[in-house]
């Protein structure tokens, strides 16, 4: 593979002229449309140069423009071979990069980070409805080979007979392989997404001494976990980029007011599975405490995700006892 950190298209991408960055990313569309057998390690190489690209650019609207560039506009034109180990890169560029970012680029990484968790929602949640499907080329070949064979069954005469009868035989695994697929939702490749975040900036654990080191020959490289800068921007725009990426409908209530639910069966257990893992299992009590928070948003009780917490009595008591315990001055050294 060339050196894509020094190829044009990757400058231009940061250039302030619109038209050089169109190219650019047209460019680059490109070239990962044909090259659909990408290594983890090649696509590394791509990311370092698209991270630097990305932290020479000046002005908000250019830095707000690449962003959206590098995320919605290309994401979800990836083959489906691409898209998964692509996102996987992005993840561990930021989490092994995030601490040589400086206060006065902070902000536009952050808003980059933002773009592909929404990003990543568009294209696994609305996988079958033609928005993000991250299909791309490969999906186009299959289509064309699909067409291929029913003209040439077309031709067959007789032999199409034999041939439908093997599709019938087919059917029955076709009708398994579709029962990981909801309502335009393919749950395996959501829940593989959401496993890379998992191993990355949502895991648990700031370090994991049983992780595997990297390795080259069976082309692997370790996720970085963390760090928890990213960890906490993750987990506080979680539930905005949701609502964004889902579609809504007014019902009412039993008590005669109008919510918010989203439309059709959404995997909300999964989506939420994240946030559910850093608060059960993080040994740091401010990362437990972020992710209980995240959890406890207004939004995810009307859409009918959890129920709303009943504070008890002991609670209060509890509370109170706390705030009296804070409240209470100390004294000084007491007369021997």
């Amino acid at each position: 593979m060339t050196d894509v950190g020094k190829t044009p298209f990757i400058k231009e991408l940061a250039s302030s002229d619109k038209k050089l960055r169109d190219k650019a990313t047209a460019s680059l569309t490109l070239f990962l449309r044909a090259k659909t057998d990408l290594s983890n390690l090649d696509l590394l190489k791509l990311w370092k140069g698209l991270f630097f690209c990305f932290y020479h650019s000046d002005r908000p609207l250019t830095q707000q423009a690449l962003a959206r560039t590098l995320s919605y506009n290309l994401v979800p034109t990836l083959p489906r071979t691409t898209v998964h180990k692509f996102l996987r890169a992005f993840w561990l560029t930021i989490g092994r990069d995030f601490h040589s970012i400086d206060r006065l680029r902070l902000d536009k990484y952050l808003f980059l980070i933002r773009c592909y968790v929404g990003v990543g929602f568009e294209v696994f949640l609305k996988a079958n409805k033609g928005i993000g499907n991250g299909a791309g080329a490969g999906d186009a070949a299959e289509g064309k080979k699909r067409k291929r064979e029913e003209e040439n069954s077309k031709k067959g005469g007789k032999k199409r007979k034999g041939k439908g009868q093997q599709q019938q035989q087919q059917q029955p695994e076709e009708e398994q392989q579709q029962d990981t697929k909801t309502e335009g939702v393919d749950l395996a490749a959501l829940e593989s997404y959401l496993a890379i975040l998992e191993d990355g900036p949502l895991c648990p654990l700031n370090f994991d001494p049983d992780q595997p080191p990297a390795n080259e020959a069976e082309d692997f490289v370790p996720m970085p976990h963390g760090p928890d800068g990213l960890r906490y921007h993750v987990m506080d725009i979680w539930v905005d980029e949701l609502e964004k990426v889902l579609e809504f409908e007014e019902v009412t209530t039993a008590e005669g007011t109008t919510a918010k639910k989203p439309k059709g069966p959404v995997p909300a257990e999964l989506l939420l599975r994240p946030l559910e893992r850093l608060k059960k299992e993080s040994p740091y009590k401010p990362v437990r405490v972020r992710a209980a928070e995240a959890l406890d948003d207004e939004r995810l009780v009307e859409w009918g995700w959890k129920e709303r917490k009943v504070e008890s009595d002991s609670e209060d008591e509890d509370e109170d006892e706390e705030d009296e315990d804070e409240d209470e001055e100390w004294g000084g050294f007491g007369d021997e």
